[in-house]
């Protein structure tokens, strides 16, 4: 099981990285301690994703993280409805699938449950 998975942001980005994640289905919860000042967090059941606050983040490559959203079709709607550019990919593990950008340009993939 992955406990949380990190990706930098920029200090002024946090706001429409958060607003990102929310439409995937993640809330935002309060850091501990001292780590609220330097990252947001946003957590689904046990995942969590921590943005953490950098002068020079490095996003764009072709790595990714895979989600599996129960609500697929409505998910990538929003995403598509909030202005990302959100791509159809070729079906695996006989799951729809398709690869969006966060507002700091990681690539995230959404996937509709896989079939047994």
């Amino acid at each position: 099981m992955i406990h949380h998975v990190s990706f930098e942001v920029a200090p002024d980005g946090g706001d429409a990285e958060v607003a990102f994640w929310r439409m995937i289905g993640f809330a935002e919860v309060v850091p501990p301690g001292t780590l609220a000042e330097r990252a947001r967090w946003v957590e689904s059941d046990d995942t969590r994703i921590h943005l953490l606050y950098s002068d020079a983040p490095v996003a764009g490559g072709d790595g990714h993280v895979a989600f599996i959203v129960r609500d697929y079709d409505e998910v990538v709607a929003r995403l598509r409805d909030a202005g990302h550019e959100a791509a159809p990919r070729a079906e695996h593990f006989g799951a729809p699938r398709t690869q969006v950008r966060t507002p700091a340009g990681h690539l995230v993939e959404v996937m509709a449950p896989p079939h047994a």
